[in-house]
Formats: C-alpha cells, sequence, structure tokens
C-alpha cells in the first residue's frame, strides 16, 4: 500500500482540483469496507499549523459529528479515527455521551498516530483502543490555560507545608499564591475530579462493562496525576498503555497487513491535506460525507 511519498504523488498525479479529498475519501473508504464497520474520522491540524485556534475538541463539534453520523447504519458500530490534542473538558463529555446514544457500546478507538488529554478521554470511552508502534495516547488531567490543575494543587500544598515550617517564607509566597483568582483552587479541584469520574464512568460502563475484576482506579489515577506522567505532553506508548489496564488492540499483532496499510495510508491523507490546505480540522465519515473547519484566510 502507498507510504508518505506514495500518497503525496498519487495527489499531485491525479491533477484534479479535489484530489485531496478525492484521495483521502478514498482510502477511508477502503478503510470502512476492509472493516465492515462505520468510519468516522476525527482529525486536527495542530501538528501542522501550531498556535491555531479552533484545532481542540470544542462544544461546535457536536454539530459535525450529527452531520457525519447522519444516515449511517448504526447497526454495524463505529470505527473512530482520532488524531487531536485534546480539547474542553466538558464538550468532550457532551460529545461522547451523544456518540454512545448513537452507537451504545460498539465503538472502538483506533490511534494512528496522537490522541492526547481529552483526546485519551474519548478513547477511554470505547470499547478498545486500537494502536500500534507509532501510536500515542497522553495523560488527562486538566489544564487552565496551559497551567496543570495538579501542579496548582501541589505548589499551595507545599506553601502550606514551608509557610508553617518557616514563618518567614510567608511574604514569598503570598506573591506566588496571588497570582491566582481566589476560587482558583477549588476550580482545580472540581476539574481533577470531574476528569477522573467521566474516565471511570466510561470505563466502567463500556470498556470493562463485563469485567467485574477490572483495576479501573489504577487506570484513572495513572491517567490523572503527576506523579507517575510527570507532565501534560507525556507521550504513553502501546506498551505501557496496556501495561496500565486498558484494553489494547495491536495493530501490527492482531490485525493484517491490509488493515494497518489502509489505515496509516488513510492518516498520511489526513496529513497531506493539512500540509497542503486552509483546513485546520476535519470531521469526515467513510460515504464522503465531512465537515471541515478552515484557518482564516487572514491567518494562513
Amino acid at each position: 500500500m502507498p507510504n508518505w511519498n506514495d500518497v503525496l504523488r498519487e495527489i499531485q498525479d491525479s491533477r484534479r482540483i479535489d484530489g485531496l479529498d478525492f484521495v483521502r475519501r478514498k482510502y477511508l473508504g477502503q478503510f470502512a469496507e476492509k472493516t465492515g464497520r462505520n468510519v468516522i474520522a476525527y482529525y486536527s491540524g495542530w501538528l501542522q499549523k501550531p498556535g491555531i485556534g479552533n484545532a481542540e475538541i470544542n462544544d461546535d463539534d457536536k454539530n459535525g459529528f450529527m452531520a457525519v453520523i447522519h444516515g449511517l447504519d448504526r447497526k454495524k458500530g463505529l470505527d473512530l479515527i482520532l488524531h487531536t490534542p485534546g480539547g474542553n473538558l466538558t464538550a468532550t463529555e457532551s460529545l461522547v455521551n451523544y456518540i454512545h446514544k448513537m452507537f451504545g457500546s460498539d465503538i472502538r478507538a483506533v490511534i494512528p498516530q496522537i490522541a492526547m488529554s481529552a483526546g485519551t478521554m474519548v478513547a477511554c470511552a470505547c470499547k478498545e483502543i486500537i494502536m500500534g508502534k507509532h501510536s500515542n495516547i497522553g495523560p488527562v488531567d486538566p489544564q487552565f490555560n496551559g497551567i496543570p490543575a495538579h501542579g496548582v494543587l501541589a505548589e499551595f500544598e507545599r506553601a502550606i507545608t514551608e509557610t508553617i515550617k518557616d514563618p518567614r517564607t510567608i511574604p514569598i509566597w503570598q506573591a506566588v499564591i496571588q497570582k491566582y483568582h481566589p476560587t482558583f483552587i477549588g476550580e482545580c479541584q472540581n476539574a481533577i475530579e470531574l476528569a477522573s469520574g467521566m474516565v471511570s464512568g466510561w470505563l466502567k460502563t463500556v470498556m470493562f462493562s463485563d469485567a467485574a475484576d477490572a483495576d479501573i482506579g489504577k487506570i484513572v489515577n495513572y491517567l490523572n496525576n503527576h506523579d507517575d506522567t510527570k507532565t501534560h505532553a507525556r507521550h504513553i506508548h502501546e506498551e505501557e498503555a496496556r501495561s496500565i489496564g486498558l484494553k489494547i488492540r495491536s495493530i501490527e499483532n492482531e490485525f493484517d497487513d491490509e488493515f494497518q496499510n489502509l489505515l496509516l495510508t488513510t492518516h498520511h491523507a489526513f496529513m497531506h491535506t493539512f500540509g497542503q490546505s486552509r483546513a485546520i480540522k476535519i470531521i469526515e465519515n467513510h460515504q464522503e460525507n465531512a465537515v471541515v473547519a478552515f484557518v482564516p484566510e487572514s491567518r494562513k
């Protein structure tokens, strides 16, 4: 099957105005034919267009999913191909609830490269996660404009400990703590609890609905803390994701070469689309129905 350069040449050789769309949809359709299931690709172009808004999960994404789910035979289940840096916590909760209402528990998360933060949360809401040697998920600890909620609480606890131990440090810690507004500490705690509750609930009702002995607490505690993952940008590979208890299926070991080649070729086609167009986010099904968000001309 075509590799990165082969896909690029195919796009160029097509000599079609819609060459990017034509090639991408061709392989997405072939992937669906291979699986016999509905396929929806949820892709963000944040890697090609860093710092540009609307790349993350937000409430408007539900409109995109409504559009691409319309007309699908929902009895066939859903393979959800995820490539996203994450996004808004409550928007993710709402989106997952909608997808569950449409497909129940018959949803597989397919990660050809990266599904971080809230993207990992979406993957945890599926019955299994399909990953390869090239795939990563990430921690789900909440962030406020890039500030880790766990880090804020740890800093606050350290301030209490050090000022009790040595009152002379009070002026130093006052300057540090004053940068947070009065309710910020509580917001951080609430966000952490919300994230844990969401992931725990989805794991219990979907991924491990038939596994009473699953250690869901271990999974949630690992994904939603700084002691193990250290940083929100930490990339968790297939083996590590499996070791903490998630249901992981290996692309290389549990699927044939055709499955792997079609998935990666589809992924390459999406990456070329972001690299050669103003697209910043694509929600697309295997029937060529898509909702695309574009970078404004002024930001091109």
